[in-house]
C-alpha cells in the first residue's frame, strides 16, 4: 500500500491498494479523493462516500463528487482491480472470472476509510456492473458495521436480451466459460459511450485510452461471472441497510438513429432494475428518472439534477436514522 499521490485529475490524489498477485502479475485497485488543503484535519470524521464504476468506466466525474461534498460528505473513488487507473500492462482490462474477486477491494478500501482515516459512517455509490458487485459485496458483509446505505445508479441486475437468449446463453457460458475464459464474445462502437464525450458533442471530458468509446471487449469467464452474480441475486440478498435503486424512466436501442440516445438507458432494461431491486433486502426504494440515461451521473439537465436531488434528499432523511443504535435485536433477521 502507497501514500497518496499527485492524480492525473488536477487536484486528486491516487492511492495505490496492494492486492497480492494473480498468474498474470500484481494486482492493484486505486482508492481516489480530493487533495486536502494545508489546513484541512488529517484525519477527517463524519460521514464519507465511495463511488464504484461500471464496466469499461473509472472514475472522472467530479462534479458528483461536489454534490457529495455539499452535503458534508468526504468524497471518494474506488477503480477496482484491472480497471481504470489499476489496469497494468500484464491486465485484461475489466476481467475477473468471478465478481466476489472485488470484495477484497471493497472491504480494503471501506476499511481505510472506516479505521485509518475515522469517518464514522460510510456510503457505497455504485453504477452498472459496480452496482452488481457492490450489492453482492453489501450481502457478505451484512454482520459487519462497515457500510450504512447504499446507492445504485442503473445497476446490471439481468442480462438486456430475451428470455430465449438469457437462458441458452448463460446455458452456453457455463460451458465454454472454463474450457475458453478469455474468448471475446461481443463488443464493439457504443452509440451511448460516444455520445458522452466532448468530441461527439457531449458534455464530458475524460481519458479515452481508459473509458475507450467502444469499450473493452467482453470476455466469456467476465459474463459467466455477472451471469452468476444475477443467479445469486435473483435468489433474494439480505442487505441489512437502507438501499436507494436509481435508473432511467425508460430504455431504448443503443443505436445512433435512436431520437432517446440522450434522454434513456440504452445499456440496460431497466424494468429488469426495477423487477429485482426489492430482491436487495427489506428496505430498499426505487425512484425511476425523467430523461435519464445509463450514467444517471451523466446525464443532461435537468435529469441529471433530477437525480442528484433524489439521491442527496434520500440520503438526508435515512442519515437521522443514524443517531440511532446502528443495530438492535428486533432488526436481526435469519439469512441463507
Amino acid at each position: 500500500m502507497t501514500d497518496w499521490q499527485h492524480d492525473a485529475l488536477p487536484g486528486w490524489q491516487a492511492r495505490t491498494l496492494d492486492l497480492g498477485a494473480d498468474q498474470d502479475g500484481p494486482l492493484v485497485a486505486t482508492l481516489v479523493r480530493r487533495a486536502p488543503s494545508a489546513a484541512a484535519d488529517p484525519a477527517p470524521r463524519g460521514p464519507a462516500v465511495l463511488y464504484v464504476h461500471g464496466y469499461n468506466d473509472y472514475f472522472f466525474q467530479t462534479h458528483l463528487a461536489e454534490a457529495f461534498e455539499a452535503h458534508g460528505y468526504t468524497f471518494y473513488a474506488l477503480d477496482l482491480r484491472r480497471c481504470g487507473r489499476s489496469i497494468r500492462s500484464w491486465t485484461t482490462p475489466h476481467y475477473c472470472t468471478d465478481l466476489r474477486e472485488y470484495a477484497e477491494d471493497l472491504t480494503l478500501a471501506a476499511r481505510i476509510l472506516r479505521d485509518e482515516l475515522g469517518h464514522d459512517r460510510l456510503v457505497v455509490n455504485a453504477h452498472s456492473t459496480g452496482g452488481l458487485t457492490a450489492s453482492l459485496w453489501a450481502h457478505s458483509v451484512r454482520e459487519t458495521d462497515l457500510l450504512d446505505a447504499l446507492v445504485l445508479n442503473s445497476p446490471w441486475f439481468d442480462l438486456n436480451a430475451h428470455w430465449f437468449d438469457r437462458v441458452v446463453s448463460t446455458r452456453v457460458l457455463d460451458a465454454l466459460g472454463p474450457l475458453d475464459p478469455h474468448r471475446v464474445i461481443g463488443g464493439g462502437p457504443s452509440a451511448y459511450s460516444r455520445s458522452l464525450h466532448v468530441s461527439n458533442g457531449g458534455e464530458w471530458e475524460y481519458d479515452l485510452a481508459l473509458k475507450p468509446p467502444g469499450g473493452y471487449p467482453p470476455r466469456a469467464g467476465w459474463l459467466r461471472a455477472v451471469r452468476r452474480g444475477h443467479a445469486r441475486l435473483s435468489r433474494g440478498l439480505d442487505t441489512r441497510v437502507p438501499v436507494l435503486v436509481c435508473s432511467a424512466a425508460r430504455s431504448g436501442p443503443n443505436s445512433e438513429d435512436n431520437p432517446d440516445l440522450r434522454c434513456s438507458d440504452t445499456v440496460l432494461d431497466v424494468r429488469q432494475i426495477a423487477y429485482r431491486a426489492p430482491l436487495l433486502g427489506a428496505d430498499v426504494t426505487y425512484e425511476p428518472i425523467e430523461g435519464g440515461v445509463h450514467d444517471l451521473a451523466l446525464s443532461a439537465r435537468p435529469a441529471r439534477d433530477t437525480y442528484l436531488a433524489v439521491l442527496l434528499g434520500w440520503l438526508d432523511a435515512r442519515s437521522r436514522e443514524w443517531r440511532m443504535p446502528v443495530r438492535t435485536a428486533s432488526m436481526e433477521r435469519t439469512t441463507t
